[in-house]
């Protein structure tokens, strides 16, 4: 059974690494707004197996950093997170929900009810799109 909880930024940077930025090294995860964000993790059997961070500007929300363990990618639990942090920012007075979706994870956001924007861009060799959910 998946547990989530809010944990600290800290607890974000291994899996943030492994998963997004192999090769990396951990203290890079760090990101400035770390301290002015919320951050969930998934664990099963208290392992830690996926973790998501919320920025706040003012009813918009961004999520960022979602990542997880490649062992338990493609069995829902990232679905489970992303309704999660949508009912999170619900209950905070969000109308808008978004990232900045890698191309390889369009789809799953589409299932999931985000729809593309058109603005796409490429930093660090990777390509992403703007998604987003209106609330």
């Amino acid at each position: 059974m998946l547990d989530i909880e809010q944990i600290t930024p800290q607890l974000t940077w291994q899996l943030r690494r492994d998963v997004l930025y192999p090769g990396s090294m951990l203290w890079e995860m760090e990101m400035d707004e770390d301290n002015n964000g919320y951050h969930f993790g998934a664990f099963i059997d208290n392992k830690l197996i996926g973790v998501v961070s919320l920025f706040q500007n003012g009813n918009d929300w961004q999520f960022r950093k979602f990542a997880f363990d490649a062992a338990f990618q493609g069995k829902g639990y990232g679905r489970q997170l992303l309704d999660h942090i949508t009912g999170f920012v619900l209950s905070e007075g969000a109308t808008r929900l978004w990232c900045n979706a890698r191309s390889s994870a369009i789809g799953f956001y589409l299932k999931s009810g985000f729809v593309q924007t058109g603005e796409a861009f490429s930093k660090g060799g990777i390509d992403y799109e703007i998604m987003e959910k209106l609330l």
